[in-house]
């Protein structure tokens, strides 16, 4: 379990969003930013595309939360920088805002346990608080992708329980009401909210 647990620290090689190669760590972001880690099974795929491309399209909206977003695969650097450098319409991804990890070694993907069958990594999306503890880990089956929307609202979630001290319900969206962690609270929601769970 992973769960407010540290997250497992590695220094590997990564392709950065200018082009340049680099090492990069989680360490590197502590006491900084929250980090939305995710890891997907290969380069040149098919739902893979989709998803990175998707979360570097929303990076803006990351980045208003105080959060980077970083990749991690088990291609090489090389593959990285060859899909970044082919165009979509081609199989690539094109320019993208965010680092990819190389994890030649499979051993980034085995300290987060999101190996599958000691081949690919499945779909993991890891949210890390600015602490270095992990806050939210679900994994994917390598045939669903993901919902970027749903992790800025996890970051939203996360960030107004360290402001406000509140929990946050099913489907709470910012700007909705959350709870008092108190019985006298949790009976106050549901009583005015019930309706519209």
């Amino acid at each position: 379990m992973f769960i407010s647990k540290p997250a497992p620290d590695f220094r590997a090689d990564a392709l950065m969003p200018d082009g340049t190669f680099s090492t990069i760590s989680i360490s590197q972001f502590k006491q900084q930013k929250y980090l939305l880690l995710f890891f997907y099974p290969l380069d040149f795929t098919f739902v893979c595309p989709s998803e990175i491309i998707a979360f570097s399209k929303r990076m803006d909206d990351f980045k208003a939360r105080n959060t980077e977003i970083i990749g991690v695969s088990i291609d090489s650097k090389f593959t990285h920088n060859a899909w970044t450098n082919t165009s979509v319409d081609n199989g690539g991804v094109g320019k993208i805002s965010f680092p990819l990890v190389s994890d030649l070694s499979k051993m980034i993907s085995k300290d987060y346990d999101v190996l599958l069958n000691n081949s690919v990594s499945v779909r993991a999306t890891i949210i890390i608080d600015k602490e270095g503890i992990i806050r939210h880990y679900s994994l994917n089956d390598l045939s669903l992708g993901r919902n970027v929307e749903e992790f800025l609202r996890l970051i939203d979630a996360l960030q107004h329980t360290e402001k406000y001290g509140e929990v946050c319900p099913a489907g709470w969206r910012k700007g909705n009401d959350a709870i008092k962690p108190t019985t006298t609270g949790i009976k106050k929601f549901l009583k005015e909210n019930a309706s519209n769970l």
